[in-house]
């Protein structure tokens, strides 16, 4: 079933959006429309910091719409990574373990795992200042591994990186969403990180966010609205 959105409304100080769809599970789907158009607003409502107008959310199909933010089977990772300067890379990760960060010998091992699997073997001692900008998305993205949550939502967390690292964030996101079976949402401004990542993209213009379409199908073919954004 995945994640059902059903006829969603969301309103805040005149502006509106709404969706009626559904992302399977497993996929990998991006959001893509103009500025202001509503994506990290859907996101937000997915995520619990938005109470819809109407409408429900679903997750396999149980109703989320009411539950908290934490109670929710998702991660969201955000562009600016949300590590604390103050705390060692491995406290960072911790936090999404355990957020008193008592952990037990097998959870410290498995924080040096997880950052084994992103690529920061040994590094967990630095503090995020220390890590350039790849190896601190990498740092975000080991933390919400260990959230082990199944629905994963990126709001442009790649957005700062250059062409080739976010590349190759986008590739090391398909290979641990395939290996976990993740379904992930991602919001992007760019068509390339669409088709680079994202088997099916949801076009979100004109106060609606459209149900998914396959990823290469729309960009082949785009809407009027697809259209007139990408000029």
């Amino acid at each position: 079933m995945g994640l059902t959105l059903e006829k969603l409304l969301i309103e805040i100080d005149g502006f509106s959006i709404a969706g009626d769809l559904t992302v399977a599970t497993g996929r990998r789907v991006a959001l893509i429309g103009p500025s202001g158009a509503g994506k990290s607003t859907l996101a937000a409502a997915i995520a619990g910091f938005i109470a819809p107008a109407r409408g429900r959310i679903l997750w396999e199909g149980r109703d989320i719409t009411a539950l908290p933010p934490g109670d929710r089977p998702l991660t969201l990772l955000f562009q600016d990574h949300n590590l604390f300067p103050h705390m060692s890379v491995a406290d960072n990760v911790a936090l999404g373990l355990r957020p008193s960060l008592r952990l037990s010998a097998a959870e410290g091992a498995r924080v040096d795992r997880v950052l084994d699997r992103v690529g920061l073997a040994g590094q967990g001692a630095k503090r995020p200042g220390a890590l350039s900008g790849g190896q601190q998305s990498r740092a975000a993205l080991a933390r919400v591994l260990l959230r082990d949550r199944p629905l994963l939502l990126l709001d442009e967390p790649f957005a700062a990186l250059g062409p080739a690292l976010k590349a190759e964030m986008l590739a090391l996101v398909e290979e641990i969403a395939t290996e976990a079976g993740l379904t992930v949402l991602m919001i992007t401004h760019d068509p390339a990180d669409a088709e680079r990542l994202a088997q099916e993209t949801i076009l979100v213009a004109d106060g609606r966010a459209a149900p998914p379409v396959a990823t290469g199908d729309l960009f082949a073919d785009p809407p009027p609205a697809l259209r007139a954004y990408l000029g």
